[in-house]
């Protein structure tokens, strides 16, 4: 059974940030300042609620003064606005429509950074977020949830060969989780050290093995 669709992980593989300012630690950390105590939920909760800024500051119990908070949302927008595609994404993305194959973006997101997901990989045909599904990576459902978009079904459910596959810059998140629901995942090492380095190389050979399925 050939792929049909190939899933991408987002920052650290299709998007980076140029500023990276971190604007949630940051939250966190103001919290602490004021005598809250971090909880090791706190990140998983961020990626799983759909509210901006200052509504998980509430969310959380975090007191923070209005002109703090001002600034704080000022830097989130700065390092959303640094936000931009590898060149090697926009090509393997190209790649693979250009031979049929569906292209879908899975990840775990604190909301405000959907939509400039969106707005820069404009062309995928399915989006699936932590923050609008409250679940992230390595949880099966998000996966399921992203193949139900693309209308495929994780191979191993029909005791075939995968028809999705999945790479990402987490071995973790993006190969064992999807691998453990069917998916074939693959692991991004952009270092140069791993077996692939770059999504231009691995659409190639997602590419060659589906004309090589279909005998062209």
């Amino acid at each position: 059974m050939a792929i049909t669709a190939v899933i991408f992980d987002a920052f650290g593989t299709t998007l980076r940030i140029g500023t990276p300012i971190h604007p949630y630690r940051r939250l966190l950390r103001e919290g602490a300042k004021h005598g809250r105590r971090p909880s090791p939920g706190d990140l998983h909760k961020l990626m799983t609620i759909d509210a901006g800024l200052r509504e998980a500051a509430d969310i959380l119990g975090i007191q923070v003064t209005p002109s703090r908070m001002a600034e704080m949302e000022s830097d989130l927008h700065r390092e959303i606005e640094s936000i931009d595609v590898f060149p090697d994404a926009r090509d393997a993305i190209a790649l693979l429509h250009e031979h049929g194959l569906a292209t879908a973006v899975c990840s775990n997101l604190a909301a405000p950074y959907g939509p400039a997901v969106k707005k820069l990989l404009p062309d995928l045909n399915a989006y699936s977020f932590s923050y609008e599904l409250g679940v992230t990576k390595p949880d099966p459902a998000i996966y399921r949830a992203v193949c139900h978009d693309l209308g495929v079904v994780p191979g191993h459910l029909f005791g075939g060969a995968a028809q999705v596959a999945m790479i990402g810059d987490s071995p973790r998140c993006d190969r064992d989780g999807p691998r453990a629901t069917g998916i074939k995942g693959f692991h991004l090492d952009r270092s140069g050290t791993g077996t692939i380095r770059d999504l231009l190389q691995f659409a190639d050979l997602v590419v060659k093995q589906f004309t090589k399925e279909l005998g062209l």
